[in-house]
């Protein structure tokens, strides 16, 4: 057996290493340069600094400890605090978001461990929150076998929950019935958990409690939904009465406080904007109630209970619906311009640029005028259509025989809207589609003003589609990487928005999906990709053009096979392959190719940015293979900022905290 003169031993997992990690290196014994005698045993040696032949490289190395973090504790004191802000605000998308944002999902059995046993020490509200988190977490960010993995942990954990704990047992077996029921686990889990766990342990007696008192019983999925109050599965139309008759109840009795604390009690932020549209039109139908409605909204206001953004969200619903409303309270405009919303302004309740976003005259805004209301006819007729022919060029041409390009804005609201309702491949289409108007006939403008009537209306949105904040984010991040949109315009979008909306934290979300690293691939495909190529046969395409240009191919030839490649938004991929065949084949024709597609606007100077941001991060796996890429990348990007490509304050090489970002 040859016998090994260096050996390195790294202990890898901080949970066998007792968080230090160990080196041993080699004792050297034949001098520097050499393995030594193989049976050369003398431990006594000794080297004398004053040797005219010392060499400091043969000083045996010391055992060196140094204390390293623990990735798992640094990521369950992560979600500890993610768990405790879920609970405080109960919105699930931020949730969602701040845990991919951890990029540690090998631990995520851990997440599912500590978001149960939380709410376990915690009222129903909780548990409730802590099941509903779960289910639209599955398979989405968390995969079913991190689920399952994490109910095992809670599992083998019962005997000691039960010291904290009393009725462990039965909270945990109906957490697992729930989980059952939701289907994030499968019926299968019980046998096969009951296989790994000790026959004497809780977790065995958890397993009996969910099948015999929860999972047998009959219509037990929807005993099992209700039995924390279900207090997030409340319908919509079940609000809507509850908020009806607080609000009838209030205007009988007087007693603010009273109706403020039922307000609460619906735990329903996001939704308050319903109540006050609901008071507003109680306040019409009975006028000598107004009065007391004034006030119960001014006291909901200064407590902080109904935001500035819902309240002006709740005058705006209700300004937009007076022509229905007019039908039944005659003078319901005549009330709402000329009692209620002066009378909110100056209470400094309600925002004095309410009046003016709501135009001129007491008339509602332009969306509501009888030439909007059939340009949206026409706009959902065509885009029906769209989604059963994907025929793009007949859309632009019905669009345009409409003359209403002052509505454009409203059509792209309504694409999205629509597209929203259906699956992947409606969404890939109006992604699509939205990159090719505009190209043809949709401005900058129009795209940004779309945008904003979506994310002015995103509550409304989400009460139809549990998934529309972060839809409407992957949309907005889509656009930016199609180009439709730039980064800067995400900042544009903010500003139009009312203050701390749910509109702002959309864009938020859209800009961490920008800001992943390969944000640009896995953005392209998150409808699943229905330009009709997958990315790999894109690549192969532009692979093979360069090639065809590099041996002797013509530059007007090359633009053009770019062109019709038809995804403008991936030319940043024609800018990397390009720099890696220049440095490869050590020829710089590759920089003309790219100046005539610069000089022509055929790539953008988002999508070459794009390009050097891509080669730069990479510059350590191409210098592997091409020693000088280095050097030769700093050349391009001195040559590109001089001929106009990338701006001047791109950096060539990336710093420790790019690297890490």
């Amino acid at each position: 057996m040859m016998l090994l003169a260096s050996l390195w031993l790294v202990v890898s997992d901080p949970i066998l290493s007792g968080k230090k990690k160990c080196k041993f290196v080699r004792h050297g014994g034949g001098g520097k340069g050499t393995w030594g005698k193989l049976l050369d045993t003398d431990g006594d040696s000794h080297l004398d600094r004053n040797d005219p032949n010392y060499d400091s490289g043969e000083e045996p190395y010391q055992l060196v400890g140094s204390a390293i973090s623990d990735p798992l504790d640094d990521y369950k004191k992560a979600v500890a605090g993610l768990i405790d802000e879920y609970f405080s605000t109960g919105d699930v998308q931020v949730a969602a978001t701040d845990l991919k944002d951890l990029s540690t999902s090998e631990y995520h059995p851990y997440f599912v461990k500590r978001l149960v046993s939380m709410a376990m020490d915690r009222h129903d509200k909780e548990k409730e929150m802590a099941s509903v988190l779960l289910s639209a977490l599955y398979a989405d960010v968390i995969s079913s076998v991190h689920i399952s993995q994490g109910f095992v942990l809670l599992l083998e954990a019962a005997d000691d929950l039960v010291v904290d704990i009393l009725d462990a047992v039965d909270v945990l077996a109906l957490f697992v019935a729930r989980a059952v029921v939701d289907d994030i686990l499968p019926p299968a889990f019980l046998s096969r958990a009951t296989k790994v766990l000790p026959e004497s342990s809780k977790g065995v007696q958890v397993i009996q409690t969910a099948e015999k008192s929860y999972l047998s019983a009959p219509h037990h999925a929807e005993f099992v939904e209700k039995r924390w109050g279900g207090s997030t599965h409340v319908t919509v139309e079940e609000v809507k009465k509850k908020i009806s008759v607080l609000l009838r109840e209030y205007v009988g009795s007087g007693d603010t406080a009273e109706a403020c604390r039922c307000i609460r009690d619906l735990g329903v932020p996001f939704f308050h904007h319903e109540v006050v549209k609901r008071a507003l039109t109680l306040a019409m139908e009975i006028q000598t109630g107004e009065p007391r409605i004034m006030n119960l909204l001014k006291e909901a206001a200064e407590e902080g209970l109904v935001s500035s953004s819902q309240m002006v969200k709740g005058f705006g619903r209700l300004g937009e619906a007076l022509d229905d409303l007019s039908l039944d309270i005659p003078s319901a405009k005549v009330l709402f311009f000329e009692s209620l919303v002066p009378k909110a302004i100056s209470g400094g309740w309600l925002d004095s640029s309410f009046l003016k976003s709501s135009g001129e005259n007491g008339d509602a805004k332009g969306e509501d005028t009888e030439k909007v209301r059939r340009f949206k006819e026409e706009a959902v007729t065509i885009i029906h259509e769209y989604f059963h022919s994907d025929d793009i060029p007949e859309l632009i041409h019905s669009l345009e025989e409409l003359a209403a390009p002052e509505f454009y804005p409203v059509f792209l609201k309504k694409l999205i809207t629509l597209a929203m309702d259906r699956k992947n491949k409606e969404k890939e289409m109006a992604s699509v589609l939205l990159s090719a108007l505009h190209t043809e006939i949709f401005s900058s403008e129009d795209i940004v003003s779309g945008f904003v009537l979506l994310l002015e209306t995103a509550e409304d949105t989400a009460l139809d589609i549990l998934d529309a904040s972060n839809e409407l984010a992957l949309f907005l991040a889509r656009a930016v990487i199609d180009d439709v949109l730039v980064p800067l315009n995400l900042e544009e979008i903010t500003s139009k928005l009312p203050p701390n909306c749910s509109g702002s934290e959309t864009v938020h979300m859209a800009r961490s999906l920008i800001g992943a690293r390969h944000a640009g691939e896995r953005l392209l495909r998150c409808w699943g990709g229905g330009t009709g190529w997958a990315v790999e046969d894109a690549k192969d395409k532009i692979s093979k053009l360069l090639e065809e240009y590099e041996s002797g191919g013509v530059v007007a030839e090359a633009c053009q096979c770019i062109r019709d490649l038809g995804m403008p938004f991936f030319n940043h991929e024609v800018v990397k392959k390009a720099l890696v065949m220049a440095m490869e084949k050590k020829n710089d024709r590759m920089l003309d190719l790219l100046q005539e597609c610069s000089g022509e606007g055929l790539i953008t100077t988002n999508q070459m940015t794009k390009g050097f941001t891509r080669i730069r991060d990479a510059l350590d796996d191409l210098a592997l293979d091409i020693p000088n890429a280095e050097e030769k990348f700093g050349f391009y990007v001195e040559h590109a900022k001089k001929n106009g490509w990338l701006l001047p304050s791109f950096i060539a090489s990336a710093s420790p905290d790019m690297v890490a970002a």
